[in-house]
């Protein structure tokens, strides 16, 4: 939902908006960057309205209910707030531990990537992996960590596969590209310009696209044969990337198990490798 589809509830129905709930809808005119992340409770309080008054402003809306209408929200503050807005609210919010947040916040991320994911996308994100003739990640800033961790995998169990690193180099890197490659763009809020527009790059090449990112209205989706979503969401100076891993962990596990003859050999080649030189620390 974007900035306006929100607004459109808002003012289509004004006109039958009692007074208090007509106090609602002016504090999120004005303040829906701070609203977005209040629960119903300190929304109310910043009004001065019962918290039961906004969760009936929520379904007076369309909502079906107020984690619906914050959602809303929130998808459309994410994309504009910068680090040093997210770590502000952070520091402001000190009603919780940090660490039962932060935990709290991740075990939400996971439940809901859990019960809106596509298994059918899914299935067919698999396919395209194991169908692909080389495989190329893009995922850049913050989001490099879980190129690398899906490219460590995948390139030990197929050997096929490549992390495009360095935003500077990264056309050059995708001069390559053909139909039968697969180019996996890995992107969250605020999105990497450059993992968005190499994706359509290797789309425009006819390689086939797959998208790890947090909504089929990201960026990156409208530029994806598949998009994969999960949910990064996190009121602070950095994303939650622990739902999206999960699905990259899903992912591996899957096209090892599709492919479980040629994942035992290529492991037991790397355990021979890995013991012949020691890799791993043991008691002596």
């Amino acid at each position: 939902m974007n900035k306006s589809q929100f607004f459109t509830r808002v003012q289509a129905n004004s006109p039958v908006f009692s007074t208090r709930q007509k106090l609602i809808a002016e504090y999120l005119l004005a303040h829906y960057d701070k609203a977005a992340f209040m629960t119903a409770a300190k929304l109310g309080a910043a009004v001065g309205v019962s918290e039961s008054t906004v969760v009936r402003f929520a379904y007076a809306l369309g909502y079906d209910g107020f984690p619906q209408m914050q959602k809303a929200l929130q998808d459309i503050v994410k994309k504009r707030l910068t680090t040093v807005d997210r770590l502000q609210m952070s520091v402001h919010d000190k009603q919780d531990h940090v660490l039962d947040k932060v935990l709290r916040n991740d075990i939400t991320n996971i439940r809901l990537t859990l019960e809106e994911s596509s298994r059918e996308d899914f299935t067919e994100a698999v396919s395209m992996i194991l169908a692909a003739k080389n495989i190329y990640i893009i995922s850049l800033r913050s989001a490099t960590a879980l190129g690398q961790f899906l490219n460590f995998y995948l390139h030990l169990l197929l050997k096929n596969c490549r992390i495009i690193s360095g935003a500077g180099t990264l056309f050059e890197q995708l001069t390559a590209v053909e139909k039968g490659d697969l180019v996996i763009g890995i992107s969250f809020p605020r999105y990497s310009r450059q993992t968005v527009e190499g994706l359509k790059y290797a789309q425009e090449k006819g390689a086939t696209t797959l998208a790890i990112t947090d909504s089929v209205i990201s960026p990156l989706a409208k530029f994806a044969k598949v998009a994969l979503v999960a949910h990064s969401d996190m009121a602070s100076f950095i994303d939650s990337f622990v739902a999206p891993l999960s699905v990259i962990n899903a992912l591996i596990i899957a096209v090892g198990s599709k492919e479980s003859h040629k994942t035992e050999e290529a492991l037991r080649q790397l355990e021979e490798i890995w013991k012949t030189f020691n890799i791993y620390y043991t008691e002596d």
